[in-house]
């Protein structure tokens, strides 16, 4: 959404302001965003958990692992401790959210009048109307496994300060797919990296780490525990002092 570290750190000044529309919020909390960088001598001794397998989802390709993997040992010289994770995300819990988010989505556009219906994407009406046979018993297993992705999500990171990982397991797939596979019943298989961290409510911020060989940018997560939202920008920001040059911004043809 920003440029930089510290754009983002001036759009959170923004974003983390109480709304008391928003039933869900917390009480609110003032962050020092301002004080986002540290440099890098804080990194020594920093417990970072290194995660290159989702559990599910599509194969991480290689330019991506090959530019988290250098991002790490980046880390490792400015004395972090990285250390490799197994996957703690699986197929279940990957489904169940997708076949929750079906049958939701199924129950939205069936509430719609015909024509307004017919507006909505191919690819979308075909993802959600999959749902439409799915039993209540089946809904609410489904369902559960939001809570199997919080809980598995918390336990896994919780030996670490951070853990980093790709944003995503492939890079920017063609602008007119609606997702890397363009299949409506496996829709989400690039997610599995990131949404566990939507599910239990820990900070994350992506950022680049490296290009491939077609120049296309590489993604590197960067997850917090939970409220330590100034501490992942905290090392964004020293990723981005650590990391090489970055190449010019496209510019409008």
């Amino acid at each position: 959404m920003t440029r930089c570290v510290e754009d983002a750190a001036l759009l959170m000044r923004v974003l983390s302001q109480p709304d008391e529309r928003d039933s869900m919020s917390l009480p609110f909390e003032r962050i020092e965003w301002d004080d986002f960088d540290r440099g890098t001598d804080w990194l020594r001794g920093l417990k970072i958990g290194l995660l290159l397998d989702a559990g599910c989802g599509l194969a991480v390709q290689a330019e991506v692992s090959r530019a988290v993997t250098q991002a790490a040992q980046l880390l490792v010289q400015a004395g972090a401790q990285v250390q490799a994770m197994p996957p703690f995300l699986t197929p279940t819990m990957l489904d169940g959210m997708d076949h929750a988010w079906r049958m939701r989505s199924h129950l939205d556009l069936s509430a719609l009048k015909p024509e307004r219906k017919a507006m909505v994407l191919p690819y979308i009406r075909d993802w959600a109307d999959s749902a439409a046979q799915l039993s209540g018993p089946l809904t609410f297993i489904a369902m559960s496994q939001f809570h199997a992705t919080r809980m598995a999500s918390v336990k896994a990171c919780a030996p670490f300060d951070f853990v980093i990982s790709p944003t995503s397991p492939v890079v920017a797939f063609a602008a007119d797919l609606p997702s890397p596979t363009n299949n409506p019943l496996r829709p989400l298989e690039h997610i599995a990296f990131t949404v566990p961290y939507n599910m239990s409510e820990q900070p994350a911020a992506s950022i680049n780490c490296g290009y491939t060989a077609q120049g296309l940018p590489i993604g590197l997560q960067i997850a917090g525990r939970r409220f330590d939202d100034l501490g992942v920008l905290q090392l964004a920001r020293a990723f981005e002092e650590l990391r090489g040059p970055q190449r010019s911004w496209p510019q409008p043809a």
